[in-house]
């Protein structure tokens, strides 16, 4: 009987970057290309510096029967092309692609922002966050800009300026490129501490950042599962296709229900149901479902979503109960709902909170209901549901109160246009569970609130369906009382369903197209609006004057529109009719974004920057709805 063909070894995380460097570990030339995000590479970099585990990656070695055409990591020197690799990667591309080029290729970091921003990026311990047990480790890691200056106030105020080793040294902060070469950045701190006078207050700092978190990283080791060059293209191509379409890993879900099934409680049925009694999962999907639908807006509502709401009344409990009791700074538990915080949640925190947090959601779902969110794919973000129930969970009255509830709506907005709730959240949501209650009042505008920038140009760049602030236009719109082009009827989940409602371009496609206008112009949310399937048809590729008409002449109904009705309609959807009868593209551009960005000034009750600073970074939104499902952030 044949014998394995593969080891599993152990590796030095510093040997496989150096390997990398070498060009000894390569990838095979058909990997898709390293695109991870910049919080997806802080969350790394910060479970590293806690030693915790990142997963295994799976090699082959080269020379047997399967010959893959090599490639060098990205961001690998030229002199890795000419080396003929020992082994080729084929699980962990982007772990392994992140940790080389933020520790050990000392360049600037190509990445994307949660605003989908493809920027340059240096990435930084800041020591005394990283040594504070009560901060989340992801808030010690901060990426900055090319110059290493983090500006606010369009460029007027400086933030952070850590642009020479000196202001590193006096800001404490630790820059990831040194992480491996960490005896000369100690002899250069030490020099510089020893010329400054603060060398004996400062050392024992130093000294513990290298033991809690330096030695984190030169000590890590990397579980590698090693395929010999004697393993077959079946078993090769089989094992890739399998560790490239892996099932859902196990989460804090599946952890929870472990541990409380050791103290006689059934999580799993709790949440999914059983012997006949909805569970949790079925009663919040079942929330305001439209008539013939099964599901509703929190039909996407997961498990961990329900520990993370639990997790904020029980940490927020725990911090008031400790401050009753004198205690302060560092000795007060911190209000979060991350990963480790779920796994600390006892049992008792669960039985206690649950039938709040559910009604919470439902209370969420009405709310956006009230706005004009009927379907799940038009949610801007799926985590700002978890604050949003929080937040209403403890306060019922906020859905009839007229002026709270115009409160929770502006933050609402401002979380979406100013698109803050991308990805690595467990932050914002804990400041927003906090601030928003009290908020609303009387107290001071939280974060979300009086931080939120909208720039105008940004409705210019918003072409994608999975961007945040292009859903969130949608249905601002419906919200304010658009009315449907043919049929005049309002969008309430009734007709948005029965008429299978959904965004469509004002100018056509093909007219525009025909008159050579690019895609970036004539694909922006400012063509586009919620129309009914059969409007969308009835318009066709034709110029607006064309289909305006055949609206008016009776083409589409027996009475047909009159002029000032069909005007009405148009005007609803913040749209000039004497421009589109006139077919004046350009005119029409200018005149729907100014009228947009008013929309979005009432919504997030301030003013849009205007302004000539351009954003850092550049869009990295694909080009045309047809090419939106070709830009991805890879994840493992």
């Amino acid at each position: 009987m044949a014998g394995a063909t593969f080891k599993t070894n152990p590796i030095s995380l510093h040997e496989l970057l150096i390997d990398c460097q070498r060009g000894e570990l390569q990838l095979p030339d058909f990997q898709r290309s390293w695109v991870w995000d910049e919080d997806r590479i802080k969350s790394l970099i910060a479970s590293v510096s806690r030693a915790f585990p990142v997963g295994a990656l799976m090699s082959l070695e080269t020379g047997g029967g399967v010959n893959f055409k090599p490639r060098p990591v990205e961001g690998a020197p030229d002199s890795a092309k000419t080396v003929e690799p020992a082994v080729l990667l084929l699980d962990g591309q982007q772990r392994m692609t992140s940790l080389y080029q933020v520790t050990l290729r000392n360049q600037v970091v190509q990445t994307i922002t949660p605003k989908n921003k493809k920027v340059q990026r240096w990435f930084y311990i800041d020591i005394l966050k990283a040594l504070d047990d009560q901060a989340n480790r992801e808030d010690a890691i901060i990426g900055v800009p090319e110059d290493k200056v983090i500006r606010s106030d369009f460029g007027r105020e400086i933030v952070l300026d850590i642009s020479t080793r000196e202001h590193e040294f006096e800001r404490l902060m630790f820059p990831l490129s040194m992480m491996f070469s960490w005896n000369d950045w100690q002899v250069d701190f030490i020099n510089y501490s020893n010329g400054k006078g603060n060398f004996a207050e400062r050392w024992p700092i130093i000294t513990r950042f290298h033991d809690e978190v330096v030695k984190n990283f030169s000590g890590y080791q990397v579980p590698v599962i090693t395929l010999d060059r004697n393993t077959s293209k079946e078993a090769v191509c089989t094992v890739f296709e399998k560790v490239n379409t892996g099932g859902k890993p196990l989460d804090a879900f599946e952890l929870v229900t472990a541990m409380y099934a050791a103290e006689g409680f059934e999580l799993r049925k709790d949440w999914y149901g059983g012997d006949g009694v909805k569970g949790r999962h079925q009663r919040l999907s079942e929330t305001l479902a439209a008539a013939g639908r099964s599901a509703g807006i929190l039909a996407n509502v997961a498990n961990t979503d329900l520990l993370h709401v639990i997790s904020l009344f029980y940490t927020r409990d725990r911090r008031a109960s400790a401050d009753k009791e004198g205690k302060h700074g560092k000795e007060l538990p911190q209000v979060t709902g991350n990963r480790q915080a779920l796994l600390n949640l006892p049992l008792s925190a669960y039985v206690a909170y649950a039938d709040r947090a559910e009604e919470g959601f439902k209370r969420a779902a009405k709310f956006l209901h009230e706005l004009n969110f009927y379907k799940v794919e038009d949610l801007p973000y799926q985590s700002q549901i978890v604050p949003l129930a929080a937040i209403l969970a403890e306060n019922e009255l906020a859905l009839e109160n007229m002026a709270v509830k115009e409160k929770l709506r502006q933050w609402f907005w401002n979380g979406v246009f100013g698109e803050l709730y991308g990805s690595t959240v467990d932050t914002r949501i804990a400041k927003d569970f906090m601030e928003v209650p009290s908020w609303l009042k009387g107290g001071p505008a939280p974060a979300t609130v009086s931080e939120t920038i909208f720039r105008a140009d940004r409705l210019k760049t918003m072409r994608m369906r999975l961007s945040a602030a292009y859903k969130g236009m949608h249905v601002l719109l419906m919200n304010e009382g658009a009315l449907d082009f043919r049929s005049g009827q309002k969008f309430s989940d009734t007709v948005f369903f029965s008429d299978y409602v959904d965004i469509h371009h004002i100018f056509p496609k093909k007219w525009c197209e025909d008159r050579k206008i690019k895609p970036q112009v004539y694909d922006s949310i400012i063509n586009k609006t919620p129309l009914s399937y059969r409007t969308n048809r009835i318009i066709g590729g034709d110029a607006p004057s064309v289909y305006m008409a055949a609206l008016e002449k009776g083409k589409t109904a027996p009475e047909g529109i009159a002029t000032d009705v069909l005007d009405l309609h148009f005007r609803s959807h913040l749209i000039d009719p004497t421009l589109l009868r006139a077919d004046r593209f350009e005119d029409f551009m200018q005149e729907r974004q100014r009228a947009l960005l008013t929309l979005i000034e009432k919504a997030m009750g301030k003013k849009v920057y205007t302004g000539s600073v351009e954003e850092e970074g550049e869009s990295a939104e694909a080009e045309g709805d047809e090419a939106e499902a070709e830009l991805t952030i890879a994840a493992e």
